[in-house]
C-alpha cells in the first residue's frame, strides 16, 4: 500500500512538470536562476544605492560646510599661504561682529530681503493662482497666444532692463523704494508660477468642477476648496522658485536701490568685497546667514508638498 501511495506521488510529480508552461521549464543541464521580485532587491543594491548617495551628497555639501568653516576664521587664517580646512581657532564672534560692520547695515539688508521677496511671493501667487486656473478651464480667442506671449517674458532678465526699469520708476516716484523691488520680481517671476500651475490645473478632470457646481458651488469656491487642495505641488514649486528667485536678485536691486540700508544682502555681499582687501570671513558668513530662511522654506512646505501629492487619491 505504501508503494502504492509513493507511486502515485511520482505520477503526479510527472503530470505536473509535463504540464509546466515550456517557458517555465530549465533545459537540460542548465541552473535555474533566482528571479528577484519587485518586493525583493538583489544582494549588493541597497549598498550601491547608499553609496552614490552619499557620494552625491558630499559633493553638494561640500561648498556649504567650507563656506562655513571659512566663516569662523580670521582673515589672516583664509589668506594664510598654507591654509588649512579646519580653523586653528574658532572665531564664532565673526556672526556677532559682522553685523555692526561699517560696511554696510546689514540688519536693515536683512530685513529689507525678507519684505521684498515674501511679498512678491505673495503677489505672484495672488496673480498667478486665478490666471492658471481661467487658461486652463476656459478656450478663449487668443489663448494660446497669450500662453506664447507669457512664457516669452521668462526669455528676459532684469539684468537686461535695468536701465529702462531706473527711468520708469524715476518717472513714477518708486526710485528706491521696496515697492519697486517687489514689482520687478513679481513681474518677472509671474511667467513661471503661471505656466507651473496651468499644467497642474489642466491635468485635474472638468468634472470636478462640473460635480461641485451641480453642488451649488461658485467658481470661487471650485477654485479655493476643490481644485487648490488638489494642485498644492504646483502651488509649492511656484512659491519656492519666486521666493528664491527674488531672494537672489542682483541686476536690479544694484540700480534701483541706492540706499544702502534699502539693498537686499545679495547687493550688500559685495561691499566687503574691496579693491585692496576682502574680508572673507564676513563674506561667508553673510553667506550662511543668507542660506538659512531658504532651508527654513523648505522645511516648511514640505508637508504641504506630501499632502497635495496625495491629496488626489484622498477625494
Amino acid at each position: 500500500m505504501i508503494a502504492a501511495e509513493a507511486e502515485s506521488e511520482s505520477d503526479v510529480a510527472v503530470m505536473t512538470e509535463a504540464t509546466r508552461p515550456t517557458s517555465d521549464r530549465a533545459p537540460v543541464g542548465t541552473v535555474r536562476r533566482r528571479r528577484f521580485t519587485e518586493d525583493q532587491v538583489p544582494p549588493g543594491s541597497v549598498a550601491l544605492r547608499m553609496a552614490g548617495g552619499l557620494v552625491v551628497l558630499v559633493v553638494f555639501l561640500l561648498p556649504y560646510v567650507i563656506m562655513f568653516l571659512g566663516s569662523v576664521k580670521t582673515k589672516a587664517q583664509i589668506r594664510s599661504v598654507n591654509p588649512t580646512y579646519l580653523p586653528v581657532e574658532w572665531h564664532w564672534e565673526n556672526y556677532v561682529t559682522m553685523w555692526s560692520t561699517p560696511e554696510t547695515p546689514l540688519v536693515q539688508n536683512l530685513v529689507s530681503t525678507l519684505v521684498i521677496s515674501v511679498f512678491a511671493t505673495l503677489l505672484v501667487l495672488a496673480v498667478a493662482l486665478p490666471a492658471a486656473y481661467y487658461t486652463a478651464r476656459y478656450r478663449f480667442p487668443g489663448r494660446y497666444v497669450f500662453l506664447f506671449l507669457v512664457i516669452v517674458t521668462q526669455m528676459m532678465q532684469p539684468a537686461v532692463l535695468t536701465s529702462g526699469l531706473f527711468r520708469e520708476f524715476l518717472a513714477v516716484g518708486l526710485l528706491d523704494t521696496w515697492a519697486a523691488m517687489i514689482l520687478v520680481n513679481a513681474a518677472f517671476n509671474l511667467s513661471f508660477a503661471v505656466w507651473i500651475m496651468h499644467s497642474f490645473f489642466a491635468g485635474i478632470p472638468k468634472e470636478v468642477d462640473e460635480a461641485a457646481q451641480l453642488d451649488g458651488a461658485g467658481t470661487w469656491t471650485v477654485l479655493t476648496k476643490i481644485n487648490l487642495p488638489l494642485v498644492w505641488p504646483g502651488v509649492v514649486t511656484a512659491t519656492v522658485f519666486t521666493f528664491v528667485a527674488s531672494w537672489n536678485e542682483f541686476a536690479a536691486s544694484l540700480v534701483v536701490l541706492s540706499t544702502a540700508g534699502n539693498q537686499p544682502l545679495s547687493v550688500a555681499l559685495t561691499k566687503f568685497v574691496g579693491q585692496y582687501e576682502t574680508s572673507w570671513h564676513y563674506v561667508f558668513g553673510v553667506s550662511v546667514v543668507a542660506i538659512v530662511p531658504v532651508v527654513l522654506l523648505f522645511l516648511a512646505i514640505e508637508k504641504r508638498l506630501v499632502g497635495g501629492l496625495t491629496a488626489g487619491s484622498l477625494k
